[in-house]
C-alpha cells in the first residue's frame, strides 16, 4: 500500500514547528484560501472548529491531491463571550491585551484532519478548549509587546510563546492548542490513520 502523505493546510510557522517538535514533517504546505468571516450569531467554539473543517476540506476536494493526510486547525480566543479575532495591528494588539489583563479568557482550537486515499475520505474532529488568565498588565507592558509586534496576525492578539509567557498566571488544557495545534489530540487522530513519528 502506497505510503500516504502529509499535508499542512496552513501556511502557519507556528503550527510546522509544533509538528516538527513531534516528529511529524509535512511532505507539502497548502495554505487554504477561506472566508474566515464569523458567521451571525456563531458561538466561538463553534467559529474555530467549521474554520478548521472548511481549511481542511477545501485541500481535500481538489482532484490532483490523493493518497494523503491533510492536517488543519484554527484557533479563536474568547473573553467575557466576545470573540477577539486576530489582530492586524498595533492598536488591535493593545485593544485585545487591555480586554485580557487581569482576567481569565478561553482559547478554542479546532482540529480537523482528513484522510484521502483512492478518493475516499474519512474526516476526524476535535475541539480543545485552554483556559488561560493574565496578570494585571501595566501600560509599559502593553506597549512594549505590541513593540516587539508578537501579537500581529495571532487569536486574540498575543502568542503564548515568547515576551506573553510572562503574563500567564495559570493555564488549563493544551498549551500547543493555544500556540495553533493541539499535539495531543493531533498525534492520536494521525496515529489513528497509522501515520507515526518518524526521523526527519
Amino acid at each position: 500500500m502506497k505510503e500516504l502523505s502529509i499535508i499542512l493546510a496552513s501556511s502557519s510557522p507556528t503550527r510546522k514547528k509544533l509538528l516538527s517538535q513531534v516528529k511529524i514533517f509535512p511532505d507539502k504546505i497548502i495554505h487554504p484560501d477561506i472566508d474566515e468571516t464569523p458567521i451571525k450569531k456563531e458561538k466561538p467554539r463553534d467559529l474555530a472548529m467549521r474554520l478548521a473543517y472548511q481549511k481542511a476540506i477545501k485541500i481535500a476536494s481538489d482532484d490532483t491531491i490523493n493518497n494523503c493526510v491533510i492536517i488543519a486547525a484554527d484557533t479563536v480566543s474568547v473573553v467575557g463571550g466576545k470573540n477577539l479575532g486576530k489582530a492586524t495591528s498595533d492598536q488591535e494588539v493593545k485593544s485585545c491585551l487591555k480586554a485580557l489583563s487581569g482576567r481569565r479568557h478561553s482559547v478554542y482550537t479546532g482540529l480537523c484532519i482528513i484522510k484521502k486515499q483512492d478518493n475516499k475520505i474519512k474526516i476526524c474532529k476535535k475541539l480543545v478548549k485552554t483556559i488561560v488568565k493574565f496578570k494585571r498588565l501595566t501600560n509599559d507592558e502593553i506597549d512594549l509587546y505590541c513593540a516587539l509586534k508578537e501579537g500581529i496576525n495571532k487569536a486574540g492578539g498575543c502568542a503564548i510563546s515568547g515576551y506573553s509567557e510572562g503574563f500567564i498566571t495559570y493555564i488549563a488544557g493544551s498549551y500547543s492548542g493555544v500556540s495553533g495545534l493541539p499535539l495531543y489530540e493531533t498525534l492520536n487522530i494521525l496515529k489513528s490513520f497509522n501515520i507515526k513519528p518518524r526521523l526527519e
